[in-house]
C-alpha cells in the first residue's frame, strides 16, 4: 500500500504541474497514461465498471473542472484562467491501490475560490488526524463537517470515502458529515481512503447525461481532495506523499 500510494502521488503532483491554460483534459489524462506506464502500474479507473446502463469509465484519471465535483471525463475542454482542476488519480501497483486526488488553482484570484480550497484541504487534514486507533468511523466524517461549516460551505452527501486495499472501493463508507463518536471503531492497520469535496454553494449534486461526471446543482465551483492513509495508534500514516 506504501508502495503503491507513493507511485499515485508521484503521478498525482507530475499530472498537476502539466495543468495551464489552453491544455484540455484529455491531453491531460494522456499525459497521466504515459505517467501511469512509466512507473510500471496501472489505472485503476479506466473501464471502470458505471451503473447500469451507462459505459465503464473511459479516461486513465477523473478531471473535474470548477462546477465538476467528481468523475470528470477527460475530453476536450481547455483549461482557462480562474479554473480550479480537480485531479484524481488511481494506480493499481503490484496488486494494491494508490488513491489521491487533488485541487489545482490556475491562475485564480477570486478570494472565496481561494478560501474554498484552502478549507477544503484543511478539512482533509483535520479529519487525517482522526484517522486512529480507538476513535470511530464517523470522527472521520465529523473532522471535514466542521471544519467546513463556519465558512458557510457545502458539504457533498451524495458520495463518499472508502476503504482501500486489493479493490479500489472497500469498506467502510465514509461520509464527509455526521456526528462524532458513531460507527465501526478503527483498529490498527486499516487503509482508507479520505476524500472531501465541497462545494461554494449548495451540497446538492447531480450526474449529467454521460453517467459520470457529477456537477454542482447550483453550477458553482466545487473542490476534491483526498489521501488513502493507514491507520495506526496515536497517528495515522498517509500513504499518498509524493517522493521528496
Amino acid at each position: 500500500m506504501r508502495a503503491a500510494g507513493r507511485v499515485a502521488a508521484n503521478i498525482r503532483v507530475k499530472l498537476a504541474k502539466a495543468i495551464a491554460p489552453g491544455v484540455t483534459t484529455q491531453e491531460l489524462d494522456l499525459h497521466a497514461r504515459d505517467l501511469i506506464e512509466q512507473a510500471g502500474a496501472r489505472s485503476a479507473f479506466i473501464n471502470y465498471p458505471g451503473p447500469r446502463g451507462v459505459q465503464p469509465y473511459p479516461g486513465y484519471t477523473c478531471i473535474s473542472v470548477n462546477e465538476e465535483v467528481v468523475h470528470g471525463i477527460p475530453g476536450s475542454r481547455k483549461i482557462q484562467l480562474g479554473d480550479v482542476v480537480s485531479i484524481d488519480v488511481g494506480v493499481v501497483y503490484k496488486g494494491f491501490i494508490g488513491d489521491n486526488a487533488m485541487a489545482v488553482p490556475v491562475g485564480v484570484t477570486d478570494l472565496k475560490v481561494l478560501e474554498l480550497i484552502r478549507a477544503s484541504e484543511l478539512s482533509l487534514e483535520n479529519a487525517i488526524a482522526k484517522a486512529v486507533a480507538g476513535n470511530r468511523l464517523s470522527d472521520i466524517s465529523h473532522a471535514v463537517e466542521s471544519t467546513i461549516k463556519p465558512h458557510g460551505f457545502g458539504v457533498v452527501r451524495d458520495f463518499v470515502g472508502h476503504g482501500v486495499g486489493r479493490k479500489m472501493h472497500e469498506p467502510p463508507q465514509i461520509y464527509n458529515f455526521g456526528p462524532p463518536g458513531r460507527g465501526p471503531v478503527l483498529k490498527e492497520g486499516m487503509t482508507l481512503a479520505i476524500e472531501p469535496m465541497v462545494n461554494l454553494g449548495t451540497h446538492k449534486v447531480e450526474t449529467l447525461e454521460d453517467g459520470w461526471t457529477v456537477v454542482t446543482q447550483d453550477r458553482e465551483f466545487s473542490v476534491h481532495v483526498e489521501h488513502s492513509v493507514a491507520v495506526h495508534e496515536g497517528k495515522a500514516e498517509i500513504l499518498t506523499l509524493p517522493d521528496s
